[in-house]
């Protein structure tokens, strides 16, 4: 044994431990926290084994995790890291990797597995029965159903429960009976994995709340960044790699738009001045009387009114076809009635 100096016994294995945790604080760049309390031993042993080439973990004592952490904190200087003890709690242990906290906490998530809700436990969310036979034939079990509300009846020699029913609202704590009856009818409301208590990287403590990101979330916010960003960039005529066209593209429709405005003869433009020219004169000839028009105009303006009248025919055709196809459709039904009927 090896005595303090208040006087106080230390065991050889507490030192050797703490030693242990500090070379492996000191190696890692992300440092975290994690719960394992209420993992049972043959789930631990499989997340082991599945994080094993991505992280190292290290199940100690808290208080041997919490001297660790401040230890090495004093001899870096470093009053960020000695914050991380703050976060420790239940079922510790310390895990070290190169993966960035985000990451870490995803993949923490996604290694947890669907498992029963403890008696006296919190509900994370509601629990709810589905209507359906429970595959449970009649006998005692049916009254622990109906004693915790649940709608049970005995439908073709099974227990069935009649409609889905929440047995326990978000936040509510779950009874033993409860409990029970979820186990019975593996229902499986909770996950079992490793919780993350905190992370430390470059001077900055993460907690599961900063961590928890929606991806799909933060994946459209990227984008309509991107397109709000692209489009101050072409409004305000600021080129950038990814504008510069648009911004070209926009300045010639823009310039070519304004030369025909205000019949500013140009290479690009002149034919469009004449024809909007052109245009405007048989709309003014079209309000005059005939004794004002010459007979080229006139020939013109009757041109117009023809190819205008065919086109408005043609319109009409083609807008009534459907109805004759749909008035054939329903003359020939009759008769497919009738032929299904000899068979």
């Amino acid at each position: 044994m090896i005595t303090t100096e208040g006087g106080h016994k230390i065991a050889p294995w507490k030192i050797d431990e703490v030693d242990n945790l500090k070379k492996l604080l000191k190696e890692g760049t992300v440092i975290s926290l994690i719960d394992m309390m209420e993992v049972p031993a043959v789930q631990l042993q499989e997340i082991r084994d599945n994080i094993r080439d991505l992280m190292t973990l290290r199940m100690s004592r808290n208080t041997l995790i919490k001297r660790a952490i401040e230890e090495v904190a004093e001899e870096t200087n470093n009053e960020k890291l000695a914050e991380l003890a703050n976060y420790l709690e239940g079922g510790a242990a310390i895990v070290v990797t190169d993966m960035s906290p985000f990451k870490l906490y995803k993949t923490l998530e996604e290694g947890k597995a669907p498992a029963p809700i403890k008696a006296g436990a919190v509900a994370p969310n509601d629990i709810v029965v589905e209507a359906g036979s429970t595959g449970m034939p009649p006998g005692p079990f049916l009254g622990e159903l109906k004693s915790v509300g649940l709608p049970a009846v005995i439908e073709k020699g099974k227990i069935a429960i009649k409609d889905d029913t929440v047995v326990v609202k978000a936040g509510e704590v779950v009874s033993q009976k409860v409990a029970v009856v979820l186990s019975a009818l593996g229902i499986k409301p909770t996950k079992v994995g490793l919780n993350l208590l905190a992370v430390y990287e470059d001077g900055i403590i993460y907690t599961p709340d900063l961590l928890n990101i929606d991806e799909e979330q933060y994946f459209n916010d990227i984008q309509s960044a991107f397109t709000s960003a692209f489009n101050l960039s072409v409004n305000a005529a600021i080129p950038t790699a990814d504008t510069i066209e648009t911004i070209l593209q926009k300045a010639f429709t823009e310039g070519k738009s304004l030369s025909i405005e205000s019949a500013f003869l140009t290479e690009d433009t002149t034919e469009d001045i004449i024809g909007k020219a052109h245009a405007q004169m048989l709309s003014v000839a079209s309000e005059l009387s005939d004794d004002a028009l010459d007979d080229e105009l006139k020939e013109t303006l009757s041109s117009v009114a023809t190819t205008t009248s065919t086109d408005n025919s043609d319109s009409d055709k083609d807008s009534n076809e459907p109805e004759e196809k749909e008035e054939e459709k329903e003359e020939e039904t009759p008769a497919a009635v009738g032929l299904g009927m000899l068979f």
